[in-house]
C-alpha cells in the first residue's frame, strides 16, 4: 500500500452537507463534531506515519493509496471517546453525518473506510514498534497534547503525574493450570507438526479439549500437590522429547520459561521462591505479578503526566510498561524526557516517585521535583536542630558540644560521642536518636536522613500544601481510565498491543477536554477568541475547514 498525504480534499457538488436542512446544519455545528473537525482533526500530523507505507523512493510505489492516516487516527480516537467497537465505528462513519463531518469525509463519493481499516492500522503500528522500537502513536499523542495545551493557553511550568496498575485480560491461573496449559500447548504443536509418533501414550490426552477439566478441577484439595507433581513430570518429559528442532517454536519457548520459573533441578520450587516476573499465563507472556497498596495485580503499569494551568489541564506525556517498573523509574524517565528547562518548572508527584537521583536530576534540569509525602518512616524533626559545620557535629539540640565528631565519606555519615549522664537527663531524650553505650552516648546521622528531615519540614509549609492540593487532581485520571475507558478490559494481550490501545484512550481524554472547552466557549460567546488562537496554530492551506464549507 502506497502512502499518500491527505493534504487536499476536493469539494464536490454531491457533498453530503448540501442535503442538510438549515436546522440540521445548526445542530451539527453545535455538536461535538464541529470542534473536532475544526480544532482537532487538522492538528493530526500524518507525516509521522509515512514509514508504515510504501514511499516514493521505494521500488514498489505503485500500490493502492492508503486510507488517509489522519482519518484513521481521528476515527480511532473517536472510537475510544464514544466507547465504540470497531464494527460500531465503521457503521458510524458510513451512516452518521457527524462522524463524516468530523473526519472531513462529506465530499467523498464513497467513504474510504472498511471494516478492516482500524485493525490493519493498529497492526502496522504494532509491527513497526516490534521491529524498530519506535512508538509512533505515543509521539503523535504527545504532539497533540502539546498543541492542545497551546490551544487552551496552558503553560508548561507545572506538571503533575501519577501511576496506575493495568490488569491484563488473561486469566489468573493457578500453578497447576499454568503448567498444564504450557504442556498441552506444546503437545498440540508437536502433533500439528506431524511429530505425534515421538510422544508416549501418557502425553496424548493433553491434546484433548476436555482433559484439562479432569486434571485441573475435578479433585479433592489434598490431591492438588499430587496432580501438580504429575503434570510437572509430564512437562519435563515433553520438554526433553521435543528438544532439538523445536527451539524456534513459541510453545516450546514458553514451556522452557515456565519450567525455569517453577522448577529447579527437576523439582517444584516453593511458592516464595517464584519470581514476580515469572510467566503468569502463556496467552500473555509480558504480563507480570505485583502487589501494591495491599492489592495484587497481574498485568502492567502506566504513568500519566498532566500539564496544569488556570484554563485547564492536558495530558502531555504517558508511559506503559510491565508492572515491575517502579514509580521512581517512571519519574527518572519523565525528568530525562523534559530535559533542561529555560524557565523554572515544577513536577508534582507522590512519595513513590522520590529518590535522591531523581531530585538531583530534576535540579540539574531547572525542575523542582515535589513529592507530596515521604515513603518509609519519617525522620525525627529534632535532627535538624543538630548544628553541623565543616563536616562535624558542633552541638546537639540542647546545646551540648560532643566529646568527638567524625565524618565517614564512604557512608556519607556523621558520628559523634556525647557525655552520657548529660544525655540521660536531657529533656529531648525521648525524641533524640542518641544511642546509649557503656561510657558515652552515640549519635549517627546520615546525610540522607538529614535531607529527608529537611524535606519533611518543607512539606509542612503552605507552598508545599498547595502543591499537594494541585496533585490531587491527577488522581482522578486512573479512575476515569477504569470506569469510562475500560483500561482493565482491553481486548488485546501483550505489552506493545496493550500500550497501543492505552495510547488511544489517553488521546480520547484530551480530546474530550478540548471539545468541552470549545463548546463552552461557543455558549459563552468566547468562540472568536478561541478560534483566533486556533488560526495561528493551524495551516489551512493544507486542509480546508469543514466550517467554511458549511458557511
Amino acid at each position: 500500500m502506497c502512502f499518500k498525504a491527505n493534504n487536499y480534499q476536493q469539494i464536490s457538488l454531491n457533498d453530503r452537507l448540501n442535503n442538510l436542512t438549515d436546522r440540521e446544519r445548526r445542530l451539527l455545528q453545535k455538536s461535538w463534531a464541529e470542534p473536532f473537525a475544526t480544532r482537532i482533526f487538522p492538528l493530526i500530523d500524518e507525516t509521522k506515519f509515512e514509514v508504515l507505507y510504501c514511499g516514493n523512493n521505494d521500488n514498489n510505489n505503485n500500490g493502492r493509496p492508503n486510507t488517509p492516516v489522519n482519518v484513521v487516527v481521528g476515527s480511532l480516537l473517536l472510537k475510544e471517546l464514544m466507547n465504540l467497537t470497531d464494527e460500531e465505528l465503521v457503521e458510524s462513519i458510513t451512516f452518521d453525518p457527524r462522524f463524516q463531518y468530523a473526519l472531513h469525509l462529506t465530499s467523498c463519493d464513497e467513504i474510504p473506510y472498511s471494516d478492516r481499516t482500524p485493525s490493519r492500522f493498529r497492526e502496522r503500528l504494532y509491527s513497526h514498534e516490534l521491529q524498530t522500537g519506535e512508538d509512533l502513536l505515543k509521539e503523535e499523542i504527545k504532539h497533540l497534547g502539546a498543541e492542545f495545551a497551546r490551544l487552551l493557553k496552558i503553560g508548561s511550568k507545572v506538571r503533575r503525574m501519577d501511576s496506575l496498575m493495568v490488569s491484563s485480560s488473561c486469566k489468573n491461573m493457578s500453578r497447576l493450570e499454568l503448567m498444564y496449559t504450557c504442556t498441552s500447548n506444546l503437545v498440540k504443536a508437536a502433533i500439528k507438526l506431524g511429530e505425534a509418533g515421538m510422544l508416549p501414550a501418557r502425553l496424548l490426552p493433553y491434546a484433548e479439549d476436555n482433559n484439562k477439566n479432569s486434571v485441573c478441577y475435578r479433585m479433592e484439595k489434598d490431591e492438588v500437590m499430587t496432580r501438580l507433581e504429575e503434570v510437572t513430570a509430564d512437562a519435563l518429559l515433553v520438554y526433553e522429547l521435543c528438544g532439538e528442532g523445536f527451539e524456534d517454536i513459541k510453545e516450546y519457548q514458553l514451556l522452557s520459561r515456565m519450567l525455569n520459573d517453577q522448577t529447579k533441578d527437576g523439582q517444584l520450587k516453593p511458592n516464595k521462591e517464584i519470581s514476580p516476573q515469572s510467566l503468569q499465563n502463556p496467552s500473555d507472556e509480558d504480563a507480570t505479578f505485583r502487589r501494591k497498596a495491599g492489592e495484587e495485580n497481574q498485568g502492567y503499569v502506566a504513568n500519566v503526566v498532566e500539564t496544569c494551568g488556570e484554563s485547564g489541564n492536558i495530558i502531555t506525556d504517558y508511559d506503559f510498561d510491565v508492572n515491575r517498573h517502579s514509580d521512581a523509574e517512571f519519574g527518572a524517565e519523565v525528568i530525562k524526557d523534559l530535559g533542561p528547562q529555560e524557565e523554572p518548572g515544577v513536577l508534582i508527584a507522590d512519595g513513590a516517585f522520590a529518590s535522591e537521583e531523581n531530585f538531583k536530576a530534576a535540579e540539574e534540569n531547572n525542575i523542582e521535583l515535589v513529592t507530596t509525602n515521604l515513603t518509609g518512616e519519617k525522620p525525627p524533626e529534632i535532627i535538624l536542630d543538630f548544628k553541623i559545620e565543616d563536616q562535624e557535629i558542633k552541638s546537639c539540640p540542647a546545646g551540648q558540644a560532643p566529646i568527638d565528631s567524625k565524618y565517614n565519606p564512604d557512608k556519607d555519615e556523621y558520628r559523634a560521642h556525647f557525655d552520657k549522664p548529660t544525655c540521660e537527663g536531657c529533656p529531648h531524650r525521648e525524641e533524640c536518636p542518641v544511642i546509649m553505650q557503656k561510657r558515652s552516648a552515640l549519635v549517627k546521622l546520615s546525610q540522607t536522613t538529614i535531607d529527608r528531615a529537611e524535606y519533611a519540614e518543607k512539606l509542612s509549609g503552605e507552598e508545599y500544601k498547595e502543591h499537594a492540593r494541585t496533585r490531587n487532581g491527577v488522581e482522578g485520571i486512573p479512575s476515569v481510565l477504569r470506569r469510562r475507558y475500560g483500561v482493565d478490559d482491553m481486548p488485546v494481550r501483550g505489552l506493545l498491543r496493550s500500550k497501543l490501545w492505552f495510547g488511544f484512550k489517553i488521546g480520547a481524554i484530551n480530546i474530550k477536554r478540548v471539545i468541552a472547552a470549545a463548546l463552552y466557549a461557543a455558549r459563552s460567546g468566547l468562540l472568536d477568541e478561541f478560534h483566533a488562537l486556533y488560526l495561528v496554530l493551524v495551516d489551512f492551506s493544507r486542509l480546508p475547514s469543514p466550517a467554511a464549507r458549511v458557511a
